[in-house]
């Protein structure tokens, strides 16, 4: 009750992409009945971002992975718009699947968000702009699901340290996790690898998910 599918599309990407608007969580992307932008994934960066926002954290580059339909992105340039003359943080989104840009435009307002988007593979724009010495970022997002897993070339020590060679001295890297029934114990052995790459992980619990709060 009170929920209405806005429109469903296939993506050779993602499968069954669905649109949904509800009362209780407004308009949200699914995946295999598993919210990717918007609705309750809005919430959890939010509580994650304002987190990070507290402590005073600067931004000037800022690299999402995963991009999605924008969500992470809005909450960005809300938390850091233009201050004391400085511009606006710039805000890189990589995202693989074209299909979910065209939907988050149309229904999430990513139109509106001034983002570099980049329609590419995330784990190829790492290793790329790895090799450029000077790009670096003061915050990394990393959402990087197809459905309900992750894939395993993002969860490599070869991937993490990538990772960690593009953050600006003390940048911040914020990698998600589904943190329910048998993806707890996923969640836990990506923590523990993050921990031997990292020098500093805080974790930290939104709704059904764990954030990992990484600092080099």
């Amino acid at each position: 009750m009170g929920t209405k599918i806005l429109e469903e599309v296939d993506s050779p990407i993602n499968g069954r992409i669905r649109v949904v608007r509800s009362l209780a969580f407004g308009t949200y992307i699914q995946v295999d009945n598993l919210t990717q932008s918007g609705g309750v994934v809005e919430e959890i960066w939010r509580k994650t971002l304002k987190k990070i926002h507290n402590s005073k954290f600067i931004i000037h580059n800022s690299l999402i992975l995963g991009l999605g339909g924008g969500t992470a992105a809005k909450i960005v340039r809300k938390l850091w718009p233009a201050s004391r003359g400085e511009p606006d943080a710039k805000i890189t989104g990589v995202e693989i699947d074209p299909i979910m840009i065209g939907l988050g435009k149309k229904y999430l307002g990513l139109g509106n968000i001034d983002v570099d988007i980049k329609i590419q593979d995330a784990y190829e724009f790492v290793t790329q702009v790895s090799n450029v010495k000077t790009q670096k970022y003061d915050l990394i997002l990393m959402d990087l699901y197809v459905g309900y897993g992750v894939p395993e070339k993002f969860t490599t020590d070869f991937f993490l340290r990538f990772i960690l060679k593009l953050l600006s001295g003390g940048g911040i890297a914020v990698f998600n996790r589904l943190y329910f029934d048998r993806k707890r114990v996923e969640a836990v052995k990506f923590g523990n690898k993050l921990k031997k790459v990292f020098g500093e992980v805080e974790i930290f619990y939104p709704e059904a998910n764990v954030m990992f709060i990484c600092k080099n």
